[in-house]
């Protein structure tokens, strides 16, 4: 693995954890982490204080570290999702009315301070967005890709499936070209500390990336038609449905969450 992978998503890493690892999420059945996705992503979209969403958000963090899987490279793949973040939080914490804390930094639009609440309103964001990522990363480092196939013809109609399968085969072929151009620019002296200066030669790097891997896509469908693929990938496998506790489990969750936005939220009595 090269530095790439230290700070993207890797499904060559990813595909090694489900494959090779048999950690207690791993026993887990694959429908019952999809329905989890579902409840976090309702429960980060109603909870409506910090400390819920902390809480959730640090539960999902126990989750990863007993499923066995390395707190090191979790922290390395949030450089991605921090950058949106900071992005789409970063601006909405200067314009939250408040208390100031510390000094206001003058620009030619007039003074700028981050408030509590501005502070608080990142910290929300933040764990909403990190909530999710984690656990699809989890569920994702501890899923089989057969399984996740066959889920993948399940809930998606044809072509799309099919598409989605194609495009996870064409993840592989371009990370391997991003990676052997970017081998080659760093060893003529490509210094990632300099990147605006050398912005143009990233952009040729990205441009060639795409064409690369493009060719090397066709020649694999080409291989693919000629050993008899027709539009079809055969999927040989079976996800059965997730045991009475798991699927308890599930639906007790759903009403935690939903019974918590209708009381506090809404303010629905009991």
């Amino acid at each position: 693995m090269t530095t790439l992978s230290n700070h993207v998503p890797d499904p060559r890493l990813i595909t090694a954890f489900a494959e090779q690892q048999d950690g207690p999420l791993h026993r887990v059945n694959p429908w019952t982490k999809v329905g989890i996705v579902g409840v976090l992503v309702l429960a980060v979209t109603v909870f409506d204080r910090l400390a819920l969403l902390a809480g959730l958000y640090g539960a999902v963090l126990v989750v990863y570290g007993l499923a066995g899987l390395p707190y090191r490279r979790l922290a390395g793949w949030y450089t991605i999702p921090m950058l949106f973040i900071i992005s789409v939080a970063g601006p909405l914490a200067f314009l939250e009315p408040g208390t100031p804390i510390g000094g206001a930094l003058s620009t030619p639009l007039g003074e700028l301070s981050v408030t509590w609440a501005g502070l608080v309103l990142f910290g929300e964001l933040s764990c909403r967005s990190l909530t999710v990522v984690t656990f699809v990363l989890t569920a994702s480092m501890t899923t089989k890709y057969t399984d996740v196939a066959y889920m993948l013809g399940q809930l998606l109609p044809r072509p799309i499936d099919q598409i989605a399968l194609l495009t996870y085969r064409f993840t592989f072929v371009m990370i391997e070209t991003l990676e052997d151009l970017v081998k080659a620019a760093l060893s003529r002296g490509a210094n990632f500390s300099e990147f605006w200066s050398n912005k143009r030669l990233y952009a040729r790097i990205l441009g060639m990336t795409m064409l690369s891997a493009i060719e090397q896509s066709e020649r694999l469908v080409k291989s693919m038609e000629a050993r008899g693929y027709n539009g079809d990938i055969t999927l040989y496998g079976d996800v059965p449905r997730p045991p009475i506790h798991e699927l308890f489990l599930i639906i007790g969750s759903y009403v935690a969450v939903v019974g918590y936005a209708a009381v506090a939220v809404y303010g629905v009595g009991l």
